[in-house]
């Protein structure tokens, strides 16, 4: 029976190749041919030469073998840098977010251990996944743990690796990025000198620079916070908006936390960071609670990442307006929870939308259609934050948490 199955599959693959179209022609020009030569590709993918002269046929052969093995190596280094389904389709996508966390871990295993730390361990939390990838790929590492979350969302995420991590200090990062090899080196270095911090950033990196997406959110600014440590308070002189401009503390695909204070701060705040309908505003949520529970925050360019930008303009697009719907949903969440700070609230918005202005103007008069479409998504989408979206994901997550009890 299960012979007879193989030869099924096999004659349905024939069949479909037979129904197949020619292959188009192609004319290209080659040097090293001493005369025309034609390469013709079957219905089936196999190769045929035609030459005039045993060197040309020879030549055209490992022609035709380098242009197939390259073609395999671009497929081999898209596999391993999580793109696959930029060329195969959505069908591909879990397989490229396992194949970038597969990245990441085994970037955390190559690390030197730390005297600082007694113990590290690594808590993977697969997030309402829909297929085993993102297991497998953490099967692969068996020193690190596996956690699933069923409900979908990174801040629920989150606070389940708060459940489920034992030590003091815990550190988060996103499956899109891979640890500088003294990673683990800066934020010991940083605990040691601040040890009554309850959180840390470090330096966000670009991982590479392939595409003119990436290669403009870097020339934006990126994630970049500099090269010099600072150390952040309630107060800090010289900006009177602090601390609700949380953003300039650090990005949260790389940032640390005391455990205890998260327990005590009530973990994440499950409306934000919600994934597609509020991507974003989670990490200026815990920043700025962290600073108003009066403890500092440290930024260390040491405790260092390199991220994968979004790789198309749309994508980053969306990404602009992700970030203003999030700032502004964070600051109708503080506006209601922290009424001693209502003023600056109030400020920081007059300023959010003022300084997003004086950018349009700018990009307009410079005759920047990208950049002005840029600032108007993400302008666009700090007016749907102040329109409610905070209230709409509260709605959301109690429906999700009210399907997982």
């Amino acid at each position: 029976m299960k012979l007879l199955s193989a030869l099924t599959f096999l004659a349905s693959l024939v069949a479909a190749h037979a129904i197949a179209a020619e292959p188009p022609r192609q004319s290209r020009s080659v040097d090293g041919l001493g005369a025309p030569a034609e390469i013709r590709v079957d219905r089936y993918g196999i190769s045929h030469i035609y030459a005039g002269s045993v060197r040309d046929a020879f030549f055209l052969q490992g022609y035709n073998v380098a242009h197939d093995r390259l073609w395999q190596i671009d497929l081999w280094r898209k596999r391993g840098l999580g793109l696959l389904a930029r060329d195969f389709g959505p069908a591909y996508v879990a397989k490229d977010r396992a194949a970038r966390l597969a990245r990441l871990l085994a970037s955390l295993q190559a690390l030197a251990p730390e005297p600082t730390f007694a113990a590290v361990e690594v808590v993977v939390v697969d997030n309402a996944s829909v297929d085993n990838a993102t297991r497998d790929a953490v099967a692969r590492f068996p020193a690190m743990h596996y956690v699933f979350e069923p409900k979908a969302g990174l801040n629920f995420a989150r606070n389940a690796a708060i459940g489920a991590a034992t030590g003091d200090l815990l550190a988060y990062l996103d499956d899109d990025v891979v640890v500088d090899r003294d990673w683990l080196a800066g934020l010991a270095e940083a605990w040691r000198s601040t040890p009554q911090a309850g959180g840390f950033t470090g330096l966000v990196l670009p991982y590479r620079l392939d595409t003119e997406a990436q290669v403009l959110f870097e020339s934006r600014g990126g994630f970049g916070r500099g090269l010099r440590r600072l150390e952040y308070r309630q107060a800090r002189h010289g900006n009177p908006l602090h601390p609700v401009g949380a953003g300039m503390l650090g990005a949260g695909c790389n940032m640390a936390f005391d455990r205890r204070l998260l327990v005590a701060l009530g973990g994440f705040d499950e409306a934000l960071d919600t994934g597609a309908p509020l991507p974003g505003g989670g990490d200026l949520d815990i920043f700025y609670r962290v600073l108003r529970s009066g403890r500092p925050m440290v930024y260390v360019p040491r405790y260092a990442v390199y991220h994968e930008h979004r790789e198309t303009i749309a994508q980053l697009r969306r990404q602009y307006w992700s970030w203003g719907l999030g700032m502004m949903a964070f600051l109708v969440k503080c506006w209601r929870s922290d009424p001693a700070l209502r003023p600056l609230h109030r400020g920081m918005v007059g300023w959010w939308f003022m300084d997003q202005l004086a950018a349009l103007l700018r990009a307009g008069r410079r005759l920047k259609g990208r950049e002005v479409r840029f600032v108007l998504a993400e302008m666009w989408g700090g007016v749907m934050g102040l329109a409610g979206e905070y209230d709409r994901s509260r709605a959301r997550i109690q429906t999700i948490r009210q399907a997982h009890r």
